[in-house]
């Protein structure tokens, strides 16, 4: 990557028409980074810590939660820091790099609702031979590969957004440095990096969104040939979390796609909605209704606790 750039730092002008809103907003995300911080660090420990979890589905599951919490802290950092007063100005290389961390993980997400999806295909499906089909070797196979090519998804976005030079003006009108927006401030003509980027955003998000319909097509035909109504609830009951997270992903979206020409602040609270309020209900979408995630975290506290106790009587 080529820093043919006169600009050397940016200013991020927040998010549209929200002006006297700065102290709401700043309680609101606040409050709902420090909860999917937890929560997420909450999931994770309980997987991590409980034999019982170390399977499949609850290895990426964990994946999910690191995805998560790196997501939203990816944006929300710098927009708490705008809101409080402290100014939007981010350098060029905290441009680059909050770029590319923002498609890497958006994409390791994407990538993951998909494989956790075939992981669900495989188990309603194939349940004798799911350990066989998803052995250790696959699952780390699935989860490698779904960071490298993030990756290589956000070098690509940030090597033909930042290969163009910046020479003034240095606003960017949002609360990130996302590629539409840095890109209207390039001195050269940048409609190229304008096609391959939604192309490939675009691209992405379809495929995967169809790879999911086709696996969940194929569950929901499984399940109806279950004749036991006992045996059709328990199956559903292990897809149930995960179809309401990707409602929570995938319905906003479709809504910003749908709309012809979306408006700033709908953009804005479309990508606000994904980059914090899915990371804070996600870990309750996939414990509130898991005994054995909910048995995992009451066995934490308890060995916790026990162990404060112990140490108070030394």
């Amino acid at each position: 990557m080529t820093n043919n750039t006169m600009v050397t730092e940016f200013t991020l002008l927040g998010i549209p028409e929200t002006e006297g809103l700065e102290n709401v907003l700043l309680f609101l995300f606040s409050t709902l980074y420090a909860c999917a911080l937890l929560g997420n660090l909450l999931l994770l420990t309980a997987v991590t810590s409980s034999p019982r979890l170390h399977t499949p589905m609850y290895f990426f599951l964990s994946n999910l939660s690191i995805s998560d919490m790196g997501f939203c802290s990816t944006t929300a950092p710098k927009m708490l820091s705008y809101l409080s007063g402290r100014g939007g100005g981010i350098s060029f290389q905290g441009c680059v790099v909050q770029h590319f961390f923002y498609h890497c993980i958006g994409c390791v997400l994407c990538f993951l609702y998909t494989v956790m999806a075939y992981d669900r295909f495989v188990a309603i499906c194939f349940p004798l031979r799911y350990t066989i089909i998803m052995n250790h070797r696959v699952c780390c196979v699935l989860a490698t590969g779904t960071w490298m090519s993030g990756c290589v998804h956000a070098t690509i976005l940030t090597c033909l957004t930042f290969q163009l030079p910046y020479c003034g003006p240095s606003e960017v009108s949002y609360y990130f440095c996302d590629m539409p927006a840095v890109l209207l401030l390039a001195c050269e003509d940048s409609s190229l990096a304008q096609r391959v980027g939604f192309t490939n955003v675009g691209l992405l998000s379809l495929i995967c969104f169809f790879l999911i319909v086709v696996s969940y097509t194929r569950i929901g035909i499984s399940i109806s040939k279950i004749r036991s109504t006992e045996g059709r609830q328990r199956a559903f009951s292990t897809c149930s979390a995960h179809l309401t997270a990707i409602m929570c992903v995938y319905g906003p979206v479709i809504v910003i796609y749908l709309q012809p020409n979306p408006s700033p602040l709908l953009s804005a609270i479309i990508q606000i909605f994904n980059n914090l309020v899915t990371p804070t209900i996600n870990p309750l979408i996939y414990s509130l209704r898991n005994k054995d995630v909910k048995a995992a975290l009451r066995h934490v506290f308890l060995k916790r606790c026990l162990s404060l106790e112990v140490n108070e009587n030394i």
